[in-house]
Protein backbone atom coordinates (compact mmCIF):
# COMPACT_ATOMS: atom_id res chain seq x y z
CA UNK A 1 0.00 0.00 0.00
CA UNK A 2 1.50 3.30 -0.45
CA UNK A 3 2.51 5.93 1.47
CA UNK A 4 -0.84 8.65 0.27
CA UNK A 5 -3.07 5.91 0.78
CA UNK A 6 -1.63 4.83 4.39
CA UNK A 7 -2.17 8.21 5.31
CA UNK A 8 -5.72 8.38 4.23
CA UNK A 9 -6.52 5.23 5.73
CA UNK A 10 -5.64 6.69 8.91
CA UNK A 11 -7.19 10.01 8.64
CA UNK A 12 -10.81 8.28 7.88
CA UNK A 13 -10.35 5.13 9.87
CA UNK A 14 -9.48 7.61 13.22
CA UNK A 15 -13.11 8.05 13.17
CA UNK A 16 -14.27 4.42 13.24
CA UNK A 17 -12.58 4.00 16.80
CA UNK A 18 -15.92 4.92 19.03
CA UNK A 19 -17.37 1.54 17.11
CA UNK A 20 -14.57 -0.42 16.76
CA UNK A 21 -13.91 -3.44 18.92
CA UNK A 22 -11.95 -3.19 22.05
CA UNK A 23 -9.51 -5.89 21.84
CA UNK A 24 -5.76 -5.08 20.86
CA UNK A 25 -2.78 -6.86 20.05
CA UNK A 26 0.48 -4.96 19.14
CA UNK A 27 0.19 -5.06 15.25
CA UNK A 28 4.21 -4.04 14.55
CA UNK A 29 7.16 -2.98 16.53
CA UNK A 30 8.63 -0.79 14.11
CA UNK A 31 12.03 0.50 14.08
CA UNK A 32 12.38 4.00 16.12
CA UNK A 33 16.27 5.40 17.00
CA UNK A 34 16.57 5.29 21.02
CA UNK A 35 17.15 8.92 20.71
CA UNK A 36 13.34 9.76 20.08
CA UNK A 37 10.51 8.77 22.45
CA UNK A 38 6.57 8.13 20.81
CA UNK A 39 3.62 7.48 22.70
CA UNK A 40 0.16 6.92 20.98
CA UNK A 41 -3.55 6.61 22.88
CA UNK A 42 -6.63 6.58 21.41
CA UNK A 43 -9.97 6.62 22.41
CA UNK A 44 -10.73 3.03 23.27
CA UNK A 45 -9.67 1.75 26.24
CA UNK A 46 -6.16 -0.33 25.96
CA UNK A 47 -5.61 0.63 22.44
CA UNK A 48 -2.53 2.73 22.48
CA UNK A 49 1.57 2.16 21.20
CA UNK A 50 4.75 3.39 22.30
CA UNK A 51 8.29 2.94 22.17
CA UNK A 52 10.09 1.02 24.47
CA UNK A 53 11.20 3.86 26.10
CA UNK A 54 8.06 5.98 26.54
CA UNK A 55 7.87 5.79 29.88
CA UNK A 56 11.24 7.35 30.15
CA UNK A 57 11.54 10.48 32.46
CA UNK A 58 12.87 13.06 30.07
CA UNK A 59 12.99 16.82 30.17
CA UNK A 60 9.37 17.81 30.16
CA UNK A 61 10.60 21.42 28.20
CA UNK A 62 7.55 23.51 27.36
CA UNK A 63 5.53 20.91 27.25
CA UNK A 64 5.15 21.38 31.06
CA UNK A 65 3.62 24.21 30.41
CA UNK A 66 0.46 22.34 29.65
CA UNK A 67 0.35 21.36 33.24
CA UNK A 68 0.97 24.78 34.76
CA UNK A 69 -2.26 25.87 32.46
CA UNK A 70 -4.20 22.88 33.33
CA UNK A 71 -4.02 23.76 36.43
CA UNK A 72 -4.52 27.35 36.71
CA UNK A 73 -7.29 27.26 34.31
CA UNK A 74 -9.14 24.86 36.60
CA UNK A 75 -7.50 25.71 40.23
CA UNK A 76 -6.81 28.89 39.73
CA UNK A 77 -8.36 32.30 40.44
CA UNK A 78 -9.99 32.58 37.39
CA UNK A 79 -8.82 36.23 36.25
CA UNK A 80 -8.09 37.96 33.25
CA UNK A 81 -4.88 37.83 33.44
CA UNK A 82 -4.67 34.28 34.08
CA UNK A 83 -6.19 33.12 30.83
CA UNK A 84 -4.16 35.45 28.79
CA UNK A 85 -0.76 34.24 30.28
CA UNK A 86 -2.37 30.86 29.59
CA UNK A 87 -3.15 31.42 26.10
CA UNK A 88 0.27 32.67 25.72
CA UNK A 89 1.80 30.02 27.02
CA UNK A 90 0.20 26.92 24.83
CA UNK A 91 0.22 29.04 21.39
CA UNK A 92 3.30 31.31 21.96
CA UNK A 93 5.17 28.94 24.53
CA UNK A 94 6.25 31.73 26.06
CA UNK A 95 8.42 31.90 28.74
CA UNK A 96 7.81 35.22 30.69
CA UNK A 97 4.16 34.05 31.01
CA UNK A 98 5.15 30.88 32.30
CA UNK A 99 7.52 31.84 34.82
CA UNK A 100 4.70 34.14 36.12
CA UNK A 101 2.22 31.54 36.10
CA UNK A 102 4.33 29.13 37.48
CA UNK A 103 5.21 31.22 40.38
CA UNK A 104 1.43 31.80 41.65
CA UNK A 105 0.61 28.08 41.16
CA UNK A 106 4.01 26.67 42.44
CA UNK A 107 2.48 23.35 42.76
CA UNK A 108 0.69 23.31 39.66
CA UNK A 109 2.81 20.21 38.27
CA UNK A 110 2.95 18.09 40.95
CA UNK A 111 -0.83 18.55 41.74
CA UNK A 112 -1.48 18.12 38.01
CA UNK A 113 0.60 14.75 37.88
CA UNK A 114 -1.40 13.45 40.95
CA UNK A 115 -4.77 14.33 39.63
CA UNK A 116 -3.72 12.38 35.94
CA UNK A 117 -1.84 9.37 37.87
CA UNK A 118 1.63 10.93 35.96
CA UNK A 119 4.25 8.62 37.20
CA UNK A 120 7.42 10.38 35.08
CA UNK A 121 6.21 13.44 35.95
CA UNK A 122 8.12 15.68 38.55
CA UNK A 123 8.75 19.02 39.09
CA UNK A 124 11.58 21.25 40.22
CA UNK A 125 12.50 24.36 41.32
CA UNK A 126 12.04 25.48 38.34
CA UNK A 127 9.46 24.85 35.25
CA UNK A 128 12.15 24.90 32.74
CA UNK A 129 13.80 21.43 34.49
CA UNK A 130 10.79 19.76 35.16
CA UNK A 131 10.31 16.21 34.03
CA UNK A 132 7.79 13.90 31.98
CA UNK A 133 7.85 10.98 29.92
CA UNK A 134 6.04 10.87 26.21
CA UNK A 135 3.41 8.07 28.08
CA UNK A 136 2.60 10.76 30.49
CA UNK A 137 1.91 14.00 28.01
CA UNK A 138 -0.04 11.37 25.72
CA UNK A 139 -1.97 10.08 28.60
CA UNK A 140 -2.80 13.54 29.74
CA UNK A 141 -4.00 14.94 26.71
CA UNK A 142 -6.37 11.83 25.42
CA UNK A 143 -7.77 12.54 29.55
CA UNK A 144 -8.30 16.15 28.18
CA UNK A 145 -10.01 15.51 24.72
CA UNK A 146 -12.24 12.60 26.05
CA UNK A 147 -13.52 14.33 29.64
CA UNK A 148 -12.73 18.09 29.35
CA UNK A 149 -12.96 18.28 25.14
CA UNK A 150 -13.93 22.25 25.53
CA UNK A 151 -10.80 22.87 27.44
CA UNK A 152 -9.14 26.57 26.06
CA UNK A 153 -5.76 24.40 26.18
CA UNK A 154 -7.47 22.02 23.07
CA UNK A 155 -8.40 25.32 21.38
CA UNK A 156 -5.54 27.41 21.64
CA UNK A 157 -3.38 24.35 20.87
CA UNK A 158 -5.71 24.58 17.37
CA UNK A 159 -4.08 27.53 16.72
CA UNK A 160 -0.26 28.09 17.39
CA UNK A 161 1.61 30.76 16.19
CA UNK A 162 3.95 30.19 13.97
CA UNK A 163 6.66 31.68 15.55
CA UNK A 164 7.28 31.53 19.27
CA UNK A 165 7.73 34.46 21.52
CA UNK A 166 11.47 33.73 21.61
CA UNK A 167 11.41 33.62 17.80
CA UNK A 168 11.63 29.50 17.42
CA UNK A 169 9.20 28.48 14.27
CA UNK A 170 6.78 25.79 15.31
CA UNK A 171 6.68 23.31 12.69
CA UNK A 172 8.14 19.40 13.53
CA UNK A 173 6.66 16.48 14.86
CA UNK A 174 3.67 15.38 15.36
CA UNK A 175 2.17 18.43 13.86
CA UNK A 176 2.96 16.51 11.10
CA UNK A 177 0.87 13.62 11.37
CA UNK A 178 -2.49 13.10 9.40
CA UNK A 179 -5.67 13.99 11.08
CA UNK A 180 -3.95 16.36 13.71
CA UNK A 181 -6.33 18.97 15.36
CA UNK A 182 -3.45 21.10 17.49
CA UNK A 183 0.33 20.30 18.34
CA UNK A 184 2.16 21.99 21.27
CA UNK A 185 6.13 21.93 21.17
CA UNK A 186 9.03 22.35 23.59
CA UNK A 187 12.81 22.78 23.16
CA UNK A 188 16.22 23.20 25.19
CA UNK A 189 17.48 26.48 26.08
CA UNK A 190 20.74 25.06 26.31
CA UNK A 191 23.75 23.60 24.57
CA UNK A 192 22.46 20.41 24.58
CA UNK A 193 20.12 19.91 21.58
CA UNK A 194 16.21 18.44 22.60
CA UNK A 195 12.91 18.92 21.51
CA UNK A 196 9.58 17.86 22.04
CA UNK A 197 6.14 18.24 20.33
CA UNK A 198 2.62 17.00 21.53
CA UNK A 199 -0.70 16.81 19.43
CA UNK A 200 -4.03 15.19 19.21
CA UNK A 201 -6.59 14.69 16.69
CA UNK A 202 -10.41 13.43 16.30
CA UNK A 203 -9.70 10.15 18.61
CA UNK A 204 -6.10 9.90 19.47
CA UNK A 205 -3.30 11.83 20.96
CA UNK A 206 0.79 11.52 20.12
CA UNK A 207 3.71 13.07 21.85
CA UNK A 208 7.03 12.66 21.30
CA UNK A 209 10.66 13.52 22.96
CA UNK A 210 13.92 13.50 20.56
CA UNK A 211 17.31 14.00 21.55
CA UNK A 212 18.36 15.42 18.47
CA UNK A 213 16.60 18.47 16.28
CA UNK A 214 12.89 18.78 15.19
CA UNK A 215 13.83 17.88 11.02
CA UNK A 216 15.32 14.78 13.25
CA UNK A 217 11.92 14.52 15.42
CA UNK A 218 10.26 14.86 12.24
CA UNK A 219 11.40 12.07 10.23
CA UNK A 220 11.69 9.42 13.08
CA UNK A 221 7.69 10.42 13.93
CA UNK A 222 6.29 9.92 10.11
CA UNK A 223 8.54 6.36 9.95
CA UNK A 224 6.69 4.77 12.75
CA UNK A 225 3.53 6.75 13.68
CA UNK A 226 1.44 6.56 10.40
CA UNK A 227 1.56 3.11 9.87
CA UNK A 228 1.03 1.95 13.63
CA UNK A 229 -1.95 3.79 13.18
CA UNK A 230 -3.08 2.24 9.88
CA UNK A 231 -2.44 -1.79 11.06
CA UNK A 232 -3.71 -0.73 14.35
CA UNK A 233 -7.18 0.36 13.02
CA UNK A 234 -6.96 -2.00 10.20
CA UNK A 235 -6.81 -4.83 12.71
CA UNK A 236 -10.00 -3.44 14.64
CA UNK A 237 -12.01 -2.51 11.31
CA UNK A 238 -11.18 -6.54 10.27
CA UNK A 239 -9.25 -5.25 7.11
CA UNK A 240 -6.04 -6.82 6.00
CA UNK A 241 -3.07 -3.98 4.76
CA UNK A 242 -0.66 -4.91 2.92
CA UNK A 243 2.93 -4.11 2.38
Amino acid sequence: MGRSVRLAVVTVALGCLMSAPAAWADPLDPEVPPRTSISVRTSLPNVQWGTPNEHDERGALSLAKLYIVDYALRHGDRSPEDRALAERMIRYSDDGAANTLAAKYPNAIAEVAAEYGLRATHPHESWQMSTTSTADVADFLNKKRVSDPESPILDWMSQPGSVAADGTVQDWGTAWLPGVIGTKWGWSDYDTVEVASASYGMGFTVAAHTYGTGPEQTADVLSAVPDVLTKLIARRLGLRVLE
